[in-house]
């Protein structure tokens, strides 16, 4: 035998023996057994470097360094869920599925693992890179790190697609946290407050070493990708199951809702016997083409619905209320408390919301309050209790001055929160502001965080997120922390900036009520700046799925002449305010007024591509059928009721070679 088959025979009996161990827990060999083996490698790979493999079972044992971690755009988007947390909730999001889908529909109920969530790439059965969720559309590489972890597969086995992602949680069992925090307790550290943040905070660890000696294991759940040969969420967890990941055997496959909540009422019992933390249990619709049909809002699959169980909550004392000022003046009452763990962390501080909030429960200092900590990250006070409140308790009167610059607070009409209106001389507004301008789904300015952000203004040195763009690297250089190649790193971070396409850089304006998707609807309609700024409030209502709230905002925004002077400031510097011509060029006003609604299984292009040639050729994508429809663009296996609506209602319909043609494809 050669010293290649050698090393490669080595190879594959590891990596059977890791899945045998980490995957199935079914181990066949001893510990010292398999450290017998992998030393064997480990000097025949040292040996001859010639037959070096970067998925190598002895690479997992870590050793990289990674001082600063790569962000990669997501070539699939990571979705957030949205959550329910009773029958009406699930009922009622039942009936919105039946209206957009056709036949029966049947669910894959999986538990809802708290963890920290995973990207891998696969291509030709090796595993390429693996990536955080970041915001949903770009995290961090952390391959290195990832590839310590043992149940997460190097190679692949079995009749695995050539290229695909597949999402899950990395995940720190009980066992292993409260082993990890014996070893800190007795070396005199700090222990860890939970196992969730703990596996979260592994990931971002520059040597991949330390990442190796945690017990971390990696829970699969999702496949994205395209011509996966799969047709079911139930099929791609048992598929996933063959080709060597660690999916967990809980799931089930239900057939209505009633079913579901069986499953739910089961484990919010039995989750407390689990190796692993778990709050919730995740429904998907099982049929991938009804899924595809669903779609999805700007935030979520409208297939999927996190079903969280019942919240944890605590008593604890109010001992004070203070006040926090967001970017746009917003004012934000915040209990700080008695220090109190809930749900596997220390809770210090909780929202109050607004005036309204703090009145409708008579919350005052010195109460014994019930906080809560369900599906929002930030705990919240949900009661008092009345009969514990000491007998000098005073009503909260609540602030009337901005607690940062003294200005009178101001409350609109029909508006919850009080504002600052001292927006030009407020600083954490003005910080805010920039702060947001340089945000991952705005500008993305690398080298420039919300704390140096603070520091520049607070020395003077910026006032606006106009004047990132005159700052010299002489300047930054003497700032707290900052030493000659991060200073270098933040100006090129500016420079590169002005590379950011123009709905990005309209979002990182901070217009009220302009997010991500509002921002994309207008710059796709407007296409530059100029003539967004030259809209009257009827031609902003006349655009897609903007309302009067935003174009009343958009108006408001642009007829402010200070705002003026910092978007004539960011054209003199190079910031893109209109779409380039390479993206102008892919639109047109072909489809101009006219609303489309897409059915079934496309060969030539997906159905996201197709939607996406609707919107660039001026066209409005809906998810159902009505009298507003004009064209029903018809695949194979279209759902007969979308076919009995579209008839009964006169609407004509398009193949997708005459949609092709039409768009002159």
């Amino acid at each position: 035998m050669s010293i290649e088959q050698q090393i490669n025979e080595l190879r594959e009996e590891l990596r059977q023996h890791n899945y045998n161990y980490y995957v199935l827990d079914a181990p066949t060999i001893s510990d010292y057994e398999f450290d017998v083996k992998l030393k064997e490698l480990q000097a025949l790979e040292a040996k001859y470097p010639e037959y070096y493999d970067a998925n190598s079972p002895t690479l997992r044992v870590g050793g990289q360094i990674t001082k600063n971690f790569e962000t990669i755009v997501h070539e699939h988007r990571m979705y957030s869920l949205d959550n329910s947390y009773s029958k009406e909730d699930l009922l009622d999001w039942e009936t919105r599925i039946k209206k957009l889908v056709d036949g029966e529909v049947q669910y894959t109920c999986e538990l809802k693992y708290d963890g920290a969530s995973i990207s891998l790439t696969y291509e030709n059965g090796e595993l390429i890179k693996a990536v955080t969720r970041g915001d949903g559309i770009q995290g961090d590489n952390v391959t290195n790190n990832i590839k310590t972890i043992k149940s997460v597969p190097l190679k692949l086995k079995g009749d695995y697609p050539p290229k695909f992602d597949i999402r899950g949680e990395i995940v720190l069992p009980h066992e292993g946290f409260i082993k990890m925090n014996e070893e800190r307790i007795a070396a005199g550290e700090e222990p860890y407050a939970n196992p969730r943040n703990t596996a979260s905070g592994s990931l971002k660890l520059q040597d991949s070493a330390e990442v190796a000696k945690r017990p971390l294991e990696c829970l699969l759940y999702n496949i994205t990708g395209n011509n996966l040969g799969i047709e079911t969420q139930f099929q791609s967890l048992e598929k996933a199951r063959a080709w060597g990941f660690k999916v967990p055997e809980v799931s089930k496959l239900t057939n209505s809702i009633e079913e579901v909540l069986e499953f739910v009422n089961h484990w919010d019992v039995e989750r407390h016997n689990l190796p692993y933390e778990t709050d919730g249990v995740v429904i998907k619709v099982n049929n991938l083409q009804q899924q595809e049909e669903l779609g999805f809002t700007s935030k979520a699959p409208r297939w999927a619905m996190a079903y969280k169980f019942k919240a944890e909550q605590v008593a604890t004392r109010l001992n004070e209320i203070t006040y926090q000022v967001g970017r746009t003046g917003a004012i934000t009452p915040v209990a700080n408390l008695v220090p109190v763990q809930l749900a596997g962390t220390v809770v210090k501080r909780a929202s109050l919301h607004n005036a309204d909030q703090i009145a409708k429960l008579d919350i005052r200092e010195g109460d014994e309050v019930y906080v809560e900590k369900g599906g929002e990250i930030i705990p919240k006070i949900v009661g008092v209790n009345f009969t514990n409140r000491p007998e000098d308790s005073i009503p909260t009167v609540y602030a009337s001055n901005c607690p940062e610059c003294g200005a009178p607070l101001e409350r609109k009409e029909g508006e919850a929160q009080h504002y600052c209106p001292n927006d030009n001389g407020c600083l954490p507004q003005i910080a805010g502001r920039i702060q947001h301008f340089i945000s991952r789904k705005a500008m993305d300015i690398e080298g420039l965080g919300g704390e140096t952000v603070t520091l520049l203004v607070k020395e003077g040195l910026i006032k606006s997120y106009a004047d990132l763009y005159m700052l010299t690297k002489e300047e930054v250089i003497p700032l707290e922390r900052m030493a000659e190649k991060s200073a270098e790193n933040l100006i090129n971070g500016i420079e590169k900036s002005k590379e950011i396409p123009f709905e990005r850089v309209l979002f990182a304006l901070g217009i009220r009520y302009v997010g991500e998707t509002v921002a994309k609807k207008l710059v796709r309609h407007y296409k530059t700046i100029d003539a967004l700024m030259a809209a009257t409030e009827e031609d902003l209502v006349n655009v897609d799925e903007i309302g009067i709230k935003i174009a009343e905002s958009v108006i408001e925004f642009f007829a402010v002449q200070e705002h003026q002077e910092l978007i004539s400031r960011l054209r003199v510097y190079g910031v893109q305010l209109e779409i380039g011509a390479e993206q102008l060029a892919n639109q047109t006003d072909t489809l101009q007024g006219l609303t489309f609604v897409v059915s079934g299984v496309f060969h030539r292009v997906s159905r996201n591509e197709l939607k996406k040639l609707i919107e660039d050729n001026g066209g409005k994508v809906s998810s159902s059928i009505s009298s507003k429809t004009s064209y029903l663009v018809a695949g194979d296996k279209m759902g007969p009721s979308k076919l009995e609506k579209a008839n009964k209602l006169g609407i004509e319909l398009l193949t997708e070679d005459a949609f092709l043609t039409k768009i002159g494809l």
